[in-house]
């Protein structure tokens, strides 16, 4: 061995040294798991979940749409936190010190509680149930059968979300190696909250300063302009939220903008993809559809028919939405689980093949080693898992026949035998791609267990089934994109377990508690209202035609769902398949059909969000950056905190002073 090779290898055992030293340092630095979890922690956890699951539950009854909220969860827990200890420290009283395991413990525990909260299906497939949305999807529909009514209740609820949410977070623990160290899947959105979380932390005092002031402020202005509007909206069709921003006749067409911040916000976090597809889709019905149908009165559908009618209009809006989201959905569902056994099958074929790679992916090994090391320390037995999937897949398999007798229990069993590869297929696929496809594999179980229960009970059995497969699919692919989280910011994977569990069990009785505040003080699931439930129709049709098939459409129906359908999965083809100059301005069929049965309003707003993010990359991109989340953070939270004095005031009958509306003059 010559001298510079003595000296290259003198110089990798130093930096091999080194680099043990440095993860050694690191490991001794890190907290164990029982104290990344904090007192403080978890109250934090339960006020932002309890905040978030009022805002989500808004979003859910009326846009019927909810953006990822991770990184606004974030935020607000590091400006609490970071706040808090400072007000106590000029107090003179000390306070451990903010870690980012801290703040990731906070995220999931609170991304947890909204998401049970979201995907209880008190928007969708519970609300669907009700004797509103019974009676809306048309009490003479064949199929459509009084007994598949049960009214919401705060009790049955509750049991039902604590009988369903635990059974996902056991799935796919054993796997956690396999998917986040193993088979490096990126999980997008972890991965994104993971970078913010650890910018909080390693950016300087300054840059934190000005995110809490811009919090504050727009938090300020978006509480107080809700409060403001609360003064005008004396009756329904009244205030600012019907404002005719284009002239009444737009405004007959939805078309206005409604001075919501929450959709504002919500745009400002969305893409700007999915903002100009609900533009389309708006364009498309309420410009275009609607009015040259609505023209066909007493030719295509009788004229004496109510507006909420499934045999008149509102079965077209109804019935052509749901093609586009099953098109879109159906095409996305095999794409992504095509894409998932290609990508195993080329994994496994290729593990024991030497590239030219080689040398990166030694240098990136070297670079995730310490992240490795720390995600592994700790192990989590198998039994843990098995015991916990055993227990409430029983639990749920005794209770939910007992709550819903029209779904068997040996479906139930079935369901529970066949949700762990599911719940497989659905996480891969989303450390792939960033796509939860968990509502797509609830609608499968929805159509397979209505056709299988019969006209009688085939549609609490389809709705009730789709929730169960849902949640298992859901949770567990939430449990794995915080792991990714968990990996990037070294937080313990026992700690992430526990945290996801209080947040699950938090959620289970503010998911019922939110959803009342609205269902109580509100007209929930009145399609002239501001609180349509868009999705509780639409899956009960979805339940009706699993039953009766396609004879409960109205004249020509089926020849415009037939065409949307192939318009979504050619849409769908085109952006796949074509380049990417051409690919990229493809409209999203799932966003485009949200206005189709909600209105052009919500189009608007978001993209009024996603505008004032097009100026602000244009004029300061790095600073729009860095506080266009903590902007929008604001704007959701401000208005969607002021829903809880609205509520009250609404629950003791106090009725706004004015109603503000305009008329032709």
């Amino acid at each position: 061995m010559n001298t510079e090779e003595r000296k290259d290898c003198q110089e990798n055992k130093q930096e091999n040294q080194e680099e043990v030293e440095e993860r050694t340092e690191i490991s001794r630095k890190i907290q164990p798991w029982t104290k990344q979890i904090t007192l403080r922690g978890v109250f934090v956890s339960i006020f932002i979940g309890s905040i978030y699951s009022v805002i989500a539950m808004k979003l859910s009854l009326t846009a019927g749409m909810i953006p990822h909220l991770n990184v606004s969860v974030a935020l607000l827990a590091f400006i609490f936190i970071r706040t808090g200890t400072k007000v106590l420290k000029k107090a003179g009283i000390m306070s451990k010190p903010f870690t980012q395991q801290e703040n990731t413990m906070i995220q999931t525990c609170a991304v947890a509680c909204y998401s049970t909260a979201v995907g209880g299906g008190f928007s969708s497939y519970l609300l669907a149930l009700n004797k509103k949305t019974y009676e809306l999807s048309g009490v003479d529909t064949e199929g459509n059968s009084p007994r598949a009514v049960k009214e919401p209740g705060f009790g049955w609820m509750t049991a039902f979300l604590f009988t369903i949410c635990f059974v996902g977070l056991f799935v796919l623990i054993p796997l956690r190696k396999a998917l986040i160290v193993d088979l490096k899947l990126t999980y997008p959105t972890g991965m994104a909250t993971a970078v913010l979380i650890k910018g909080f932390h390693n950016q300087g005092d300054n840059m934190a300063k000005k995110q809490v002031r811009a919090f504050t402020k727009y938090f300020s202005i978006s509480f107080l302009w809700g409060f403001f509007q609360w003064f005008f909206s004396g009756k329904e069709g009244c205030g600012f939220s019907q404002f005719p921003t284009f002239g009444l006749q737009a405004w007959k067409q939805t078309f206005f903008f409604d001075f919501n911040m929450t959709y504002i916000g919500a745009g400002m976090i969305c893409s700007h993809l999915v903002n100009l597809s609900l533009l389309f889709g708006a364009v498309l019905s309420y410009g275009l559809m609607w009015p040259l149908i609505g023209r066909l009165k007493g030719d295509w559908f009788p004229e004496n028919l109510q507006e909420s009618s499934m045999k008149g209009l509102y079965g077209y809006k109804a019935f052509v939405s749901v093609a586009l989201i099953l098109g879109d959905g159906l095409y996305n569902f095999l794409k992504i689980l095509c894409f998932t056994l290609i990508n195993i099958y080329g994994r496994s074929k290729n593990k024991n093949l030497k590239t030219d790679m080689d040398v990166q992916k030694k240098t990136e090994e070297g670079k995730d080693l310490k992240q490795n090391e720390v995600f592994l320390r700790e192990n989590i037995p198998m039994w843990i898992s098995v015991v916990g999937y055993i227990i409430f897949s029983i639990t749920s398999i005794i209770f939910i026949p007992l709550m819903f007798p029209q779904l068997k229990w040996y479906y139930v069993v079935v369901a529970y035998i066949l949700a762990p590869s599911l719940a497989f297929c659905n996480s891969y696929g989303a450390g792939l791609t960033d796509m939860n496809m968990g509502y797509n594999y609830g609608k499968v179980a929805l159509f397979v267990l209505g056709a299988l229960s019969g006209k009688e009970n085939g549609i609490v059995a389809g709705l009730v089934g789709c929730g169960l497969i849902k949640s298992v699919v859901t949770v567990s692919c939430i449990l794995m994109q915080d792991f990714r989280t968990a990996h990037h910011t070294l937080t313990s994977p026992r700690a992430m377990i526990l945290s996801q569990a209080i947040g699950t069990a938090i959620g289970c009785v503010m998911g019922p508690l939110s959803f009342f505040l609205f269902y109580k003080a509100f007209d929930v699931g009145n399609p002239s209202g501001n609180f349509e439930a868009p999705y509780a129709l639409i899956y009960r049709n979805m339940a009706i035609l699993s039953v009766q098939g396609f004879s409960a459409l109205p004249h020509h129906c089926l020849q415009l769902c037939y065409g949307f359908f192939a318009f979504a999965v050619a849409v769908n083809l085109v952006r796949d398949f074509s380049p990417h100059k051409m690919g990229k301005w493809m409209p999203l069929p799932m966003a485009m059909a949200l206005p189709f049965l909600v209105g052009a309003y919500l189009a608007i707003d978001m993209c009024v969000g996603t505008l004032v993010v097009f100026v602000w990359h244009k004029l300061n991109t790095r600073k729009a950056e860095l506080m266009v989340p903590t902007v929008a953070s604001g704007l959701i939270c401000g208005e969607g905190l002021w829903i809880l004095p609205a509520a009250i005031l609404a629950l003791a009958k106090i009725n706004p002073p004015i109603c503000m509306k305009f008329v032709p003059s």
